[in-house]
């Protein structure tokens, strides 16, 4: 017993929510994983409990304590995704029914699981554009309907039945774990989680894991209770929050050991991680304890380290941004501009002397000058190779600047001046997407031309496109170039005339 009076209640919440969880779905597996890191690494995947999510555990506890009465009035939450699934889902299988207010920005798959899951005893209503503005509005529907409020996290019960999936870690004889790696929202996860596991292995290692932008409970920490943040970052939509619980906080204040905070490209890394060892792949806050504990990789000395996978209800559209930012914050990708001179085969030189042998992934590039050229090349490497890279970069004076996530970067701004292109000619290239193939067309290119335009990204498939623009003294030289290009053989297609003239 450890004498804490919010702790005892959140203890005997979890050992009554056990028997209606347990009643309502199956215990979701506990994996290990190999992983880089000195430790057992397990993994609960609540990304396929019956929502892919955690959420439905605490929402159906909850609403499996209705009195007759309430279930008749109906209830009503706010959320942006997974909780509103487990409060339409524990609507429909307990007769109950429910409005599940969400911000018009859910992600429409998340609407559409909703829906699903809740048939037709749960509506929908889309309100403001933040969590908070969902919030008021269900609020204002609780105090018009008489409809009971189902919080997301600040409730014992809600708390209660999102620390089952704790107990299950505990009863799985997987253990004990040395560290337990906990997404915090607004706490409620990890508080109820902490609580149990505590009970179990006293001296285990607690450490709350927030995303960059929305470390709501650290703050609260640090200012001694709940406070409002500013501003929230919504890559990691699950566990967006302004502001810790009143009644997470106190708990998490004294059950969580430790609060970091992981980048949104270090839980892109994550995310590629389970895929490749699972062929799982989380949506972001579903992936934050694994990118916490890979964080803090260099910690371990044997052991075994718990984390959470809490979700898996992604927008498809995040893959394409996640795929690029993985290898950011795995330490494997950088983007470098280099300043070399405007002239003919200085490009392909840049690429011999210093880029050979490594993985070129993206190319920026356009002729601003006619003495000078800044082109970005984004390299994917082992971070000792990319270390080796800028050494030799810097020991060869070769003049260059990591712009890694800067925004003209970020947002593939590449400048040019289509007034200092002469006879220009632009094509799409085709070429087998592995080492050297790229650098194999530059040289055959270099006769004759000069590249002042080039824009390549690394796709995932085995063709790589890039868009190039030509530039040469005279047009006989020009019909020459595709005189030869046309007998290469090469996998290309000209520029139709009237894109050529947007382009210049």
């Amino acid at each position: 017993m450890t004498g804490n009076p919010a702790e005892e209640r959140l203890f005997r919440e979890i050992l009554l929510a056990r028997q209606r969880i347990y009643a309502a779905a199956s215990p979701t597996p506990l994996e290990e994983v190999g992983l880089p890191v000195n430790a057992r690494v397990f993994l609960k995947r609540e990304d396929i409990s019956p929502i892919h999510a955690y959420k439905w555990r605490g929402a159906y506890n909850r609403m499996a304590q209705l009195n007759p009465d309430e279930r008749e009035r109906g209830v009503v939450c706010s959320s942006a995704g997974n909780h509103a699934q487990g409060v339409a889902l524990a609507a429909r299988r307990l007769g109950a029914n429910a409005v599940v207010v969400m911000p018009l920005s859910t992600p429409r798959m998340k609407q559409l699981a909703v829906r699903l899951h809740g048939g037709e005893s749960t509506e929908v209503i889309l309100h403001g554009d933040t969590y908070t503005e969902a919030a008021e509005k269900a609020r204002e529907i609780e105090a018009s309907e008489g409809r009971v409020f189902v919080h997301p996290y600040d409730d014992y019960a809600t708390m209660g039945g999102q620390g089952a999936l704790a107990d299950e870690a505990v009863v799985s004889g997987k253990g004990p774990f040395d560290t337990a790696y906990l997404q915090i929202g607004g706490g409620g996860m990890a508080a109820a989680c902490a609580c149990w596991l505590k009970r179990y292995y006293p001296s285990i290692h607690i450490v709350g894991v927030e995303g960059e932008g929305q470390a709501s409970m650290a703050a609260a920490i640090r200012a001694g209770g709940p406070v409002t943040l500013d501003y929230v970052d919504v890559f990691c939509d699950g566990t967006a929050v302004k502001r810790a619980g009143d009644i997470t906080y106190p708990l998490c204040a004294a059950l969580v050991d430790e609060f970091i905070t992981v980048s949104n490209t270090e839980v892109c890394a994550a995310i590629q991680l389970l895929w490749e060892q699972r062929r799982c792949v989380p949506e972001p806050s579903g992936a934050m304890g694994l990118a916490g504990l890979l964080q803090q990789a260099e910690r371990f000395n044997g052991g075994r380290a718990l984390a959470v996978i809490c979700g898996a209800n992604m927008d498809f559209g995040q893959l394409a941004w996640i795929a690029r930012h993985a290898g950011i914050g795995a330490a494997r990708r950088k983007y470098f501009r280099f300043h070399i001179e405007e002239r003919q085969g200085s490009l392909l030189d840049l690429l011999e002397t210093y880029l050979d042998g490594l993985n070129i992934i993206e190319f920026q590039y356009g002729k601003t000058d006619p003495s000078g050229a800044w082109p970005v090349i984004g390299v994917e490497a082992s971070p000792p190779e990319l270390s080796k890279l800028e050494e030799r970069l810097t020991e060869h004076g070769v003049v260059y600047e990591d712009v890694t996530g800067e925004e003209d970067v970020e947002f593939r701004i590449i400048h040019y001046e289509a007034d200092l292109f002469q006879h220009a000619y632009f094509i799409t290239l085709e070429f087998p997407e592995r080492a050297g193939a790229l650098h194999d067309f530059l040289v055959e290119a270099r006769n004759g031309a000069s590249i002042c335009y080039f824009n390549y990204a690394f796709t995932g498939e085995q063709v790589g496109r890039a868009l190039i623009g030509f530039e040469f003294q005279s047009t006989e030289d020009r019909d020459g170039f595709r005189r030869n290009l046309r007998e290469s053989g090469r996998s290309y297609r000209e520029i139709d005339a009237h894109v050529v003239r947007r382009i210049l």
